[in-house]
């Protein structure tokens, strides 16, 4: 929860964080398009860390192996565009694999 308030902090006032780093006007418009799209996904990349470790420790460790086929849809478009969304798409799909193999009962099959 206090990952996903920064990231949704960071989204609406990018510039406040951003200002920390510098003051150039191309970075702080290119990081601030960046915040608002990604930085609202801040939660989900907490989530699928959290459970990702919690499975290693319980020796129930969920298969991460999806992203390929997003990667591959994603390619056609721009560059930027490609990295942006596929962050964003990263984080949520890493938080919301990892939730839906913990609550499905991987830790509590037999390895």
């Amino acid at each position: 929860m206090l990952a996903e308030s920064i990231g949704l902090a960071a989204a609406a006032w990018p510039q406040a964080w951003l200002g920390l780093f510098g003051d150039d006007p191309l970075m702080i418009e290119a990081g601030s398009a960046y915040l608002r799209r990604v930085a609202p996904t801040y939660g989900f990349f907490a989530l699928g860390l959290t459970l990702y470790f919690a499975s290693q420790g319980a020796g129930r460790l969920a298969p991460i192996g999806r992203d390929r086929r997003r990667l591959a849809r994603a390619a056609a478009d721009r560059i930027d565009e490609l990295v942006v969304r596929g962050v964003a798409a990263g984080l949520v799909i890493y938080g919301a694999m990892l939730a839906a193999a913990v609550r499905g009962g991987v830790w509590f099959r037999r390895p």
